[in-house]
């Protein structure tokens, strides 16, 4: 079986060759895995440092991640793509176990499950995923891990991703329920360190699932929308669904309604793009 890996990268030189690293120079070895990495409006050695990998690079001038996939996909031809973000920690392994997944009868689409590493982060921050990483809205769905595992079948549900920000919610709306899984296995998604940088997270993240049900509302019709929507937001789902069952997550969920305020109000405000760049804690530049 073969498996295409698609990397968007917008200045990611800070962490992709870790990344590229753990995937190409694992004991397990890469056979049978295409990494496509699509540098997208970089201003760094984003490229170079993939390119000293020997993995192909796409080098795409907009500053889009819709337009790094589009790029990428049109020149992969596995029989699974996995769309793996640049920040992701990912093994041959993990790969491997994703795709057998997809080769199942049935199953379209396959994630890990998440596991948030909050080391280093403000006590803000880790109060606030002591209460997000209990909503429900991440159950049986596909967003929220960095890496998502699709069929061939699947990917020919749709001929271009839409230009939207949220595209792991579109990939969930066109696998029915009962065409994901999630797998046995974890992947590691670090939350910001500062504060700062989760709440200019949440504002894009939050102006990304506005944007995705303003598409799915007008999408056009050869997107055959929506099949399985995510649900709406739900404002007190914190309450109802994570400080009933557990009281002592009190303090925890004061802080949590405190960010998502000033997220909503960030997002809000004049001047706010939400296609700029994610918050993401500093990391050690590495080259080979």
């Amino acid at each position: 079986m073969q498996i295409s890996v698609i990397m968007p990268a917008f200045n990611e030189a800070a962490g992709i060759g870790r990344v590229l690293g753990r995937l190409l120079t694992s004991p397990e070895g890469s056979a049978g895995i295409e990494i496509i990495v699509a540098a997208n409006g970089c201003t760094d050695d984003t490229a170079a440092i993939a390119r000293s990998f020997g993995v192909q690079v796409l080098e795409i001038p907009a500053p889009s991640k819709t337009a790094a996939l589009n790029a990428a996909d049109r020149v992969v031809g596995g029989d699974v793509r996995i769309y793996l973000d640049a920040d992701t920690p990912a093994t041959p392994e993990l790969l491997r176990q994703l795709a057998a997944a997809v080769g199942r009868p049935g199953i379209a689409a396959a994630v890990p499950r998440p596991v948030i590493d909050t080391a280093g982060s403000t006590w803000p921050v880790r109060a606030y995923y002591a209460v997000n990483a209990r909503l429900p809205v991440f159950r049986g769905r596909l967003f929220g891990r960095g890496i998502i595992a699709l069929s061939a079948e699947a990917r020919s549900r749709f001929d271009r991703f839409p230009e939207i920000t949220a595209d792991d919610m579109f990939l969930d709306a066109i696998v029915s329920a009962d065409e994901k899984v999630e797998i046995d296995a974890v992947v590691p998604v670090r939350a910001p360190q500062r504060t700062s940088d989760l709440i200019r997270r949440l504002a894009r993240g939050r102006e990304g699932n506005a944007e995705f049900w303003r598409f799915v509302r007008s999408a056009p019709p050869e997107y055959c929308l929506p099949v399985d929507p995510v649900p709406g937001p739900s404002s007190w789902s914190w309450l109802r669904h994570v400080l009933r069952r557990s009281p002592s997550l009190v303090p925890a969920a004061v802080c949590y309604v405190a960010i998502v305020v000033l997220a909503e109000l960030k997002r809000r405000s004049p001047g706010w793009n939400a296609r700029s760049g994610w918050g993401r804690p500093e990391a050690v530049q590495v080259r080979r």
